[in-house]
């Protein structure tokens, strides 16, 4: 183990603290006459990065840390997403073989064969040898961070292993009955045997989906224990939505918009949607739910939409969206979130508005505006603009 010490550019930054709290898990590094190596690092300004890899070598030399690089690859999927151009991306370290393209392989319950792959600087490689990371493209679907992605003999082959843990983890998910919120409540008032939180986990990353999953199975007790019915990567689908109405369980969308069939779905059926930015807002909420301790919630409406159609520069910094409102309106000043493929890239607000070259205080559907978005540039032709006002409402069951 090699422990790296985060954030060394920071002023607040005590590795001496770190240190003594590593021994609470009995972690004992060099500096306290420990084994463990650890190293200062700071990825704002680089300090510490060669050290790190420096010790990597190091440690793996004295380990004897080897792989067979001549035999059908393997190796570990650290994170996975799905983007709107390439589909299904993971990106995935080999830990023996090599992987070519063209490769057929099985990735937890996906599979697929090798597209393309793409290296930490973003260009095109044809092979993997052991330890190298890459992205793979022409998985059938987004895996799970921690997958094992192993290389098969043929497309016949993967499709049957992926087909069989498909329905071992579908018989896991739907082993016993979720309850709905009012029941689980009300079960627990008669002190009967564990009750269930029902609840559907939607995510831009399957990395921050993983995170949220293990987040909430901790916060469980003998009482309630969280139970997730599904989580995924990408917008919220209809599928999402129906196993959540079926269930009567909340959807958590973390940095993530259902699509326009998904919020017909969502008002249709008054599925109750909690949307996140935070994992630690996201847990003191359900935390808070679970104990029956209903604080104020924030409720957003919706009030307009808009396409961006072109970008150009605004003053020596900022840049200016050309926009067409296509639903409601859009008002100076009001929350706003800006969405790639229903994925949210950022959480702003309406800094400047103007219709041709004059400030106005608000647009209404079926008109052209230009718009500056308050501490974000990320704005690209073809993203969604989506205005909301939030109105903090107490809550009751």
């Amino acid at each position: 183990m090699i422990v790296a010490i985060t954030k060394a550019d920071k002023p607040e930054f005590d590795a001496k603290k770190i240190r003594e709290r590593l021994l609470e898990h009995e972690i004992i590094v060099e500096a306290l006459s420990g084994e463990v190596q650890d190293v200062e690092v700071s990825a704002k300004t680089g300090a510490g990065l060669d050290d790190l890899i420096e010790k990597i070598l190091l440690q793996a030399e004295l380990l004897e840390l080897r792989a067979n690089p001549d035999r059908a690859a393997e190796g570990t999927v650290i994170e996975a997403k799905l983007d709107k151009g390439k589909g299904p991306l993971a990106t995935v370290l080999v830990t023996r073989g090599t992987l070519r393209a063209g490769d057929v392989l099985v990735v937890g319950t996906q599979s697929g064969r090798v597209r393309a792959m793409l290296d930490d600087k973003g260009r095109q490689v044809k092979e993997a040898p052991p330890s190298l990371p890459v992205e793979v493209l022409g998985i059938g679907g987004v895996p799970h961070a921690g997958d094992t992605l192993t290389v098969v003999e043929n497309e016949q082959r993967a499709r049957e292993v992926a087909g069989y843990r498909q329905e071992k983890a579908t018989e896991r998910r739907t082993a016993t009955a979720p309850a709905s919120l009012d029941t689980m409540f009300s079960a627990l008032a008669a002190k009967e045997s564990v009750i269930e939180y029902p609840v559907v986990v939607k995510a831009d990353v399957q990395g921050s989906a993983e995170a949220i999953v293990n987040a909430l199975h901790k916060i469980s007790n003998e009482e309630i224990k969280v139970r997730v019915l599904h989580s995924g990567v990408g917008a919220i689908t209809e599928s999402d939505v129906t196993l959540a109405h079926s269930a009567g369980a909340p959807i958590v969308g973390f940095n993530v918009r259902p699509n326009a069939k998904a919020r017909e779905m969502v008002e249709r059926h008054k599925v109750r949607m909690k949307y996140f930015d935070v994992i630690y807002h996201l847990t003191d909420d359900i935390r808070q739910e679970m104990a029956g301790q209903w604080g104020p919630e924030a409720i957003e409406t919706v009030v307009g939409r808009a396409e961006v159609k072109e970008v150009f520069p605004a003053g020596k910094k900022d840049k200016a969206a050309g926009l067409l409102v296509t639903e409601g309106h859009i008002t100076k000043g009001i929350h706003a979130r800006l969405t790639r493929a229903d994925v949210i890239v950022s959480q702003t607000t309406i800094a400047s508005l103007r219709r041709f070259k004059d400030d106005v205080p608000e647009v209404r559907a079926g008109l052209e505006c230009g718009v500056v978005l308050a501490d974000t540039n990320d704005v690209k032709p073809g993203d969604m603009l989506e205005v909301f006002e939030v109105e903090m409402r107490e809550r009751t069951l």
